[in-house]
């Protein structure tokens, strides 16, 4: 039977009527500070800590439920008689019930310019004590952290004057999550603040559910979406979904690596993306251009794929994006009137991301291996135009070199081996994810077609042998970009200068598996 409970919150929402129940059930309630102050103004009897510990909260609130009479209420096994028979010798009650949610550290570190005398502050002591104490003992004690368990609870407590054996333990392990939540966010942030070692012995990581998901990658999979509690400016997590189906894994994981390649232009852009690789790249003057070379450089391939642009979108593009099937559109903004364009597609998922150009500064990037994990900084970083090696006899023309540029940012971003071709800040043809880079070659330079010719070409490693250099050679390629490094790039350099071909190395590998 619950007979006394302890009340002390930070999020006050519902606890009000949730206290009332209990106080017309005649169950106890003992609180603190802010808590004790609310409840009492609502009317509900409520007996102060400092009566229970006979001892007055000290230190701006740092000490108050610390105590033998609070830890011993909550950890005594009452089928102990031991335990009982001190608790009575000590003249201690049990504490049948445990209600508290803890400092908002979170929200105090998300403030701008928050100290980090503030944040430590912010760190809560004796909330994760009595949570655990009472959880671990979950036989006799219920324990609730999530205001959305109270209406669970009470209807229990109606019915029967307990909690039952199987809600307790499933409230308990709820608590060691929340706890273990809430340490990790502390250790992360406290880590970064002294500047320690990027990669610790011992890495927790923690994450917030965004969705679950109807199936994962195929329908047989379950699958949820879970966002970086603290990092989420530019995030797809953020948007704002203004059309369409809910988000599906796939979904979210090819609008994920549209974004992160849109972030590598400053220029109106458009991304297009089908199975995680871009299908479609195109920079202009505005956004309407910049669709239409995405479109363009692929019209096949974006059938059911993913947009994603870097300004808003007009009358005019909206109505080009409709005429096709899309999965997602997303957008930093969009007029009335393409917006009433694009909800006609009832089932057209459409974004809005404000932040949509913002590229956090650190990231990582983890992949799951079997028994354990993997994890790099994100691929973030670009050689810089000061350390390109101009190999060839043949050097770039001015307009060649913005083709090769724009190759670059596009190869680095498909999966290995990966070639791209070019021309006019449009993407021709894409040769992903082959296990030879020959093949890759040979992908892109049949999907251009008959606009290879006078194009670029980028890769994302260096060529092995030089049968990709003859092969862009045969296509009618004009410039070539890749890191350079292997021991037969004198090869390469031989057949591009046999050719006419300008062809520059950047010294930096971006493979992505």
């Amino acid at each position: 039977m619950i007979k006394r409970a302890l009340i002390s919150v930070s999020d006050k929402i519902g606890i009000i009527d949730f206290a009332k129940k209990l106080d017309e059930k005649g169950i106890e309630i003992i609180s603190t500070g802010g808590t004790a102050k609310a409840l009492s103004d609502a009317g509900i009897k409520v007996i102060s800590i400092s009566d229970i510990t006979g001892f007055p909260e000290c230190l701006d609130g740092r000490v108050k439920t610390l105590h033998p009479n609070i830890f011993a209420g909550l950890l005594a096994m009452r089928e102990k008689q031991e335990h009982m028979d001190t608790l009575e010798k000590l003249h201690i009650n049990t504490i049948d019930m445990v209600v508290v949610n803890l400092y908002p550290f979170k929200k105090t570190i998300e403030k701008d310019g928050v100290l980090l005398e503030e944040a430590i502050e912010n760190i809560d002591i004796g909330g994760p004590s009595m949570l655990r104490a009472a959880a671990k003992n979950y036989k006799h004690v219920a324990v609730i952290t999530d205001p959305s368990d109270y209406d669970m609870v009470l209807d229990e407590i109606m019915k029967t004057g307990a909690v039952t054996d199987k809600t307790r333990f499933k409230l308990a392990a709820k608590v060691f999550n929340h706890t273990a939540h809430y340490d990790a966010l502390i250790a992360s942030y406290l880590w970064e603040k002294a500047e320690m070692e990027k990669y610790p012995q011992l890495l927790t990581l923690t994450y917030e559910k965004a969705q679950d998901l109807r199936y994962g990658e195929n329908p047989h999979q379950s699958a949820a979406y879970y966002k970086d509690p603290l990092k989420t400016t530019g995030r797809l997590h953020n948007a704002e979904q203004l059309n369409g189906k809910e988000l599906s894994y796939n979904n979210i994981n090819d609008a994920n690596a549209a974004l992160e390649l849109l972030k590598e232009f400053n220029e109106p852009a458009c991304i297009a993306v089908k199975h995680a690789n871009p299908c479609g790249a195109g920079v202009g003057k505005n956004i309407f251009e910049a669709y239409k070379k995405a479109y363009e450089g692929d019209p096949i391939s974006i059938f059911g794929g993913i947009v994603a642009v870097n300004e808003e979108i007009d009358e005019k593009t909206a109505e080009e994006l409709v005429k096709i099937f899309l999965e997602i559109v997303i957008a930093p903004s969009y007029s009335d009137r393409a917006l009433e364009i694009l909800r006609e597609k009832k089932n057209l998922r459409v974004l809005k991301l404000e932040d949509i150009r913002i590229r956090p500064e650190e990231a990582y990037e983890l992949k799951r291996v079997s028994g354990g994990l993997l994890i790099q900084d994100s691929d973030y970083k670009d050689f810089s135009i000061d350390d390109i090696s101009y190999v060839t006899e043949k050097k770039p023309t001015e307009q060649e070199m913005k083709d090769l540029l724009f190759a670059w940012k596009i190869v680095k971003h498909v999966k290995s081996n990966a070639i791209v071709i070019a021309k006019d800040g449009r993407t021709l043809g894409v040769g992903p994810g082959q296990t030879n880079r020959i093949w890759s070659a040979e992908m892109s330079i049949a999907r251009a077609g008959e606009q290879v010719q006078g194009a670029v070409m980028a890769s994302d490693a260096f060529f092995p042998f030089p049968d990709v250099a003859a092969a862009a050679a045969n296509a009618g390629i004009r410039a070539i970009i890749q890191p350079g490094g292997s021991l037969k790039d004198k090869d390469s350099v031989e057949v591009c200068n046999k050719e006419g071909i300008a062809m520059i190395f950047t010294g930096m590998r971006h493979f992505k598996h």
